[in-house]
């Protein structure tokens, strides 16, 4: 009832999957010469890339090397204007920096207006990751990888009275596959630290010393953990959507649950508001909309319906339905409007709509080529579970856990116990790795935090003791559900991105963005307003659609990832 990476649920990988696809086809990576320069040579079109060698262990120089995958949306300024690199990192653990700059590279940099000719916009894959060698794999083949996520589905810890039981085996006998297929012994150095070492040595590679960084959920760990090694080489840190740095190596992660059931309420208060012409699963008041989703949720679990659509087949049952649920708080704007159709047509006995959701794409064999090639599942798992303190909880253990975290939000199934099981199996540790404390009583700049009001995974409350925790950093708020400020177009948020990554400008202690759009699809802006925006905001509302647009979908389909 785990996956190979197991329930992890962060999910802010921004990427089109089918353009990542289509990124493996159209550039070879692999003949790519490492170089510990950046030798870049054209791709994508209007991108760079390179590979840079980097060590493996920076404490050891007769352990080998990693190339890491660099790409760039190269700036078009004078020597003299040129301000260098914004590092960029997707979440994950284990999203592709490369795949994310080639689908919304253009949008981001967009949004930095008139002045982000003076900045490279890189990605980059860390170590263990997509394009970046070598990579993470605990099986030997795609064909193996495919069979054991038919074996082993993403299940919900409430589907059955054995399912904790049987997630915690599973978690056991991954962390025993991947400790025996790790002969090159690389897992261990794939940890949080190591990236944070990387982004430093990509950055003097540029010519800088000081860091320019925008990181998004897991990226929030990884840019605290660099503020906290490095204090010193902080030029610019944005975290957006900020994740608990502390309770991710302390391997507890109940906090992150804190606003998931806002999420939810977020729903039902917004079904109510758009009505029955916007939202199919309306009723007059939230709560006959919750008890409306009870009764499915009941009536579900009782009888699954079976779903069969060119696209893919499966079974809309109890885990898939939760699962949707939890897909949409991540990304409202874009997807409350297609639960709401799926969850009346589900009622009807019609689970197309809601599979659609979650749906992963069919897997198909390359019989010429049967070999695994970019498993970013498995190097999920190796960065989690070697960054966190060893857990060793038994089934009792683990059961208890998760009955604790259930009582801080009813996604608990999902989050905070499913990723506690994932790491109860795990083996391979590299002692001298970085465990905290993430903090720092002075970085040589300021850190800007960013979060929501309902973020279903990276709460109010982590980001507020992220701040504590990097005296004189500063937070916004965005007033919008959602996890990320990238899930709501906010003219006002991008605002105060570009002031502080061009002139260091930090917001005011409270200040609290509104959102220029609405859920369930209703337009934020009267066509009056739109006409009296300036050209460079409505680039801006375009850029954002494009990125906003972008996660939905793929998100909704990596509820199994963190992100």
């Amino acid at each position: 009832m785990i996956s190979p990476t197991g329930p992890f649920i962060l999910s802010a990988i921004l990427l089109y999957p089918i353009l990542a696809a289509r990124a493996a086809d159209t550039f070879p990576w692999d003949q790519l010469t490492p170089s510990p320069n950046l030798n870049w040579v054209q791709c994508y079109s209007i991108f760079q890339c390179t590979r840079l060698e980097v060590p493996l262990d920076y404490s050891d120089p007769n352990v080998s090397t990693a190339a890491l995958a660099v790409i760039r949306l190269p700036g078009n300024a004078s020597d003299e204007q040129y301000k260098g690199p914004i590092l960029f990192n997707p979440g994950g653990p284990g999203g592709s920096g490369v795949d994310t700059v080639v689908a919304n590279g253009a949008s981001f940099q967009a949004i930095l207006g008139s002045q982000a000719n003076q900045y490279d916009f890189v990605g980059f894959d860390p170590r263990g990751v997509r394009y970046s060698t070598p990579i993470a794999s605990f099986f030997a083949t795609d064909v193996e990888r495919a069979l054991w996520n038919a074996g082993a589905p993403l299940t919900s810890l409430n589907q059955s009275s054995d399912a904790i039981t049987h997630a915690w085996g599973q978690a056991h006998l991954l962390g025993a596959l991947a400790a025996q297929r790790d002969a090159s012994q690389i897992l261990k150095y794939l940890t949080t630290d190591n990236v944070a070492r990387d982004m430093l040595l990509i950055t003097q590679k540029f010519g800088f010393e000081k860091l320019k960084y925008y990181g998004v959920s897991y990226g929030t760990v990884l840019g605290a953990t660099f503020a906290a090694m490095f204090p010193d080489k902080v030029e610019r840190i944005l975290l957006d959507g900020v994740v608990d740095a502390e309770a991710w190596f302390s391997a507890n992660l109940t906090i992150e649950a804190t606003d998931t059931d806002k999420g939810l309420q977020a729903f039902f208060d917004g079904c109510v508001a758009a009505g029955p012409e916007l939202c199919a699963f309306y009723k007059p008041t939230a709560a006959e909309i919750a008890d409306r989703l009870t009764a499915l949720t009941a009536s579900i679990r009782e009888q699954p319906v079976p779903v069969l659509t060119p696209a893919g087949y499966g079974v809309v049952d109890f885990s898939l339905l939760r699962r949707s649920l939890f897909a949409a708080l991540d990304s409202p704007f874009t997807l409350f409007s297609t639960l709401a159709r799926g969850l009346a047509a589900l009622e009807n006995g019609d689970g197309d709509t809601l599979y659609s959701i979650v749906q992963q794409p069919q897997f198909q064999c390359d019989c010429s080529n049967n070999t695994a090639f970019s498993p970013i599942d498995d190097s999920t798992v190796a960065i989690e579970c070697g960054d966190a303190v060893e857990v060793t909880d038994s089934i009792e253990e683990v059961t208890e856990f998760y009955q604790n975290a259930a009582r801080t939000s009813q996604f608990a199934e999902f989050l905070v116990g499913a990723t506690r099981v994932s790491c109860s199996g795990w083996q391979v540790y590299r002692e001298d790795r970085f465990k905290g404390p993430v903090a720092a009583a002075n970085t040589s700049f300021p850190l800007m935090l960013v979060t929501t009001t309902a973020d279903p995974v990276a709460p109010k409350a982590a980001a507020l003791n992220t701040q504590a925790r990097f005296p004189g950093s500063a937070l916004l708020t965005q007033d919008s559900p959602g996890h990320t400020s990238t899930r709501a177009p906010s003219l006002c948020t991008i605002g105060y991105f570009r002031q502080y990554f061009l002139n260091g400008t930090l917001p005011a202690p409270g200040t609290v963005c509104p959102v220029d759009a609405t859920l369930f699809g209703v337009p934020g802006n009267s066509t009056s307003k739109r006409n009296t925006m300036s050209a460079d905001e409505q680039e801006l509302l375009a850029a954002m659609k494009v990125i906003a647009d972008s996660v939905g979908p793929a998100i909704a389909r990596k509820t199994k990832n963190w992100n």
